[in-house]
């Protein structure tokens, strides 16, 4: 399906309640809308259409979304439901992007965020439970194994890792691992009450260092590196705790950070961006270095510095999506979308991915 785009007026949105209410609460109807607040947005996507390859009566595509070459296939966590009934990871094969499996590998017990490790092995967020400590977890699909990479801060649980990055040694990085950490597990009751402050950090699977390297978050849930590895995005996504707990004064927020020259830690903190949708969550940047994340009904683009260009727009709540060859895989709780666009990632493995 061919894809419209609605422009908004930026001086009737700053002066106009009733215009700017309008389009704060328009929601399509089984599409994929695209809103432009600036004129850079339609040539970033070019001419988009939509395609719903996959749709469930229940969460099934909630976080991650990790391309591995050597299965061909993409995993992306489904939403937590119950402690009987838990975290499964959805397994989609391209270029259709239909559903291939609903899987549960051993040892990997609520996984969230993730990434890809290397060219064999993701790299989950396990969030843990009451009983099983929150982790980084590397599983093998061609094998059905898991490797618990690290499990703890200095001896104390974390709270619930949420999402992970890796600097890749391929693109010129060092080869760490940063990840935040926040308290959603025990806000929805499978994990303890949190006994560490909610934080970013920066781990060297190679030597072991482990630094917690920002806090002062409400929440911190998403992670970024920009392409040139340079800075490090954080959302925030404080304003909602729960279904029941919503508080629009709390955060919602895009923090940027330069990675430090020495030292590997995080220096001069700024806001980047505030949605005005409740709940950033995931998020990534295209190969222009542009921010792209979720904010509630859809994923919205902003250019890296923080002037908002553009949104698509669902009828479900978005809480993550990736880049794909063919331009941006939405993962809409129980709608799985294909945005065809000219939006690509700075590839890791070749052929776009």
């Amino acid at each position: 399906m061919q894809l419209g785009m609605i422009h908004l007026d930026l001086l009737q949105l700053a002066a106009n309640f009733s215009y700017a209410g309008h389009f704060s609460s328009l929601q399509p109807n089984n599409t994929v809308q695209l809103i432009s607040y600036d004129n850079r947005f339609p040539a970033l996507v070019g001419n988009a259409s939509s395609n719903l390859t996959a749709q469930r009566d229940y969460q099934f595509v909630h976080e991650a979304g990790i391309y591995l070459p050597s299965t061909q296939s993409i995993y992306i966590a489904s939403n937590y439901i119950s402690l009987a009934n838990p975290i499964n990871v959805t397994v989609v094969d391209p270029p259709d992007y239909t559903v291939g499996a609903e899987l549960r590998y051993p040892g990997l017990y609520m996984p969230n965020g993730g990434t890809a490790y290397n060219a064999t092995h993701l790299l989950f967020c396990d969030f843990g439970n009451e009983v099983q400590p929150s982790s980084l977890t590397l599983v093998d699909p061609g094998t059905n194994t898991s490797t618990v990479l690290l499990s703890s801060f200095l001896g104390r649980n974390f709270s619930a890792i949420n999402d992970v990055r890796v600097n890749y040694t391929a693109w010129g990085g060092d080869g760490s691992i940063w990840f935040t950490d926040d308290q959603y597990g025990a806000l929805q009751g499978f994990r303890p009450p949190a006994e560490i402050p909610v934080q970013v950090y920066r781990f060297e699977p190679g030597t072991g260092k482990l630094q917690a390297v920002a806090d002062g978050f409400a929440q911190p849930n998403g992670i970024e590196l920009s392409p040139d590895l340079k800075t490090v995005y954080v959302t925030d996504s404080g304003y909602v705790l729960a279904p029941t707990d919503m508080n629009a004064t709390r955060p919602s927020t895009i923090y940027a950070f330069d990675v430090a020259a020495t030292g590997g830690g995080l220096v001069n903190r700024r806001v980047l961006a505030y949605s005005s949708h409740p709940f950033p969550d995931g998020i990534h940047v295209d190969r222009d270095g542009n921010i792209w994340s979720t904010y509630g009904h859809g994923i919205a683009v902003w250019d890296s510095q923080g002037v908002l260009m553009g949104e698509m727009r669902v009828d479900t709540v978005v809480d993550n999506f990736m880049f794909v060859p063919e331009g941006i895989l939405l993962f809409a709780f129980t709608k799985l979308w294909l945005v065809v666009c000219d939006v690509r990632a700075k590839p890791l493995f070749g052929g776009g991915w």
